[in-house]
């Protein structure tokens, strides 16, 4: 896939923060059609946002995963809303608030008519992780459509790099909300970048 002038001028034109939601109460009401980012907490959900959107903090990285905490809401050129939800599997948070988190997170995914694709974000450096297909199997019963997004692909050779591409590309054939292919990203060399792009803008 390649990318489309008008998926170059939606990534590359405004992009605000608009809400953060720690609570189910907190969560904007209905609105523009929302594509979300999920993954582990240490996956580069914000870093990936950041260069999605062509910019150094419009999602706060850190080198402590975990930060973030609440669903936060982006809103894209008043076209598209880009939601980054908290990370999972951060071992080192309590597990009350794993569970809010949790809890929180799938309310939203399971009730949210708007949301069009969730990006399911995959460290392409490590194998198959239990909690990420313990993750897609909850896509598949919610009927939630999600496309894998393997990230630090920079880190890998290109024959390491197919062969990780091909392995999760068997795994999302077995998925039957996985929709499109996997797609392959580095926040640091723009790898994919384009690519993603243009899949998300053909959601707007």
């Amino acid at each position: 896939m390649t990318m489309t002038p008008d998926s170059e001028k939606l990534f590359l034109g405004l992009c605000d923060f608009v809400a953060g939601a720690a609570t189910e109460d907190a969560i904007p009401a209905l609105g523009l059609p929302e594509v979300a980012f999920a993954g582990r907490s240490n996956v580069g959900k914000s870093s990936l946002l950041n260069a999605l959107t062509n910019r150094k903090a419009l999602a706060r990285t850190s080198s402590h995963p975990g930060r973030t905490q609440q669903l936060n809401f982006f809103n894209l050129a008043d076209t598209l809303m880009l939601v980054d939800l908290p990370g999972y599997g951060y071992a080192k948070a309590s597990k009350d608030k794993v569970k809010d988190w949790s809890k929180l997170t799938l309310r939203y995914l399971r009730g949210r008519v708007q949301l069009r694709r969730v990006c399911l974000l995959i460290d392409s450096r490590h194998e198959v992780k239990k909690i990420d297909v313990e993750y897609m199997d909850v896509f598949d019963e919610a009927a939630v459509s999600y496309t894998l997004v393997l990230t630090k692909c920079d880190k890998l050779g290109p024959t390491q790099l197919a062969a990780k591409k091909a392995e999760y590309e068997t795994l999302a054939r077995k998925h039957p909300a996985a929709i499109g292919d996997v797609i392959a990203t580095s926040s640091e060399t723009g790898l994919g970048i384009s690519e993603l792009r243009a899949a998300l803008a053909a959601l707007a």
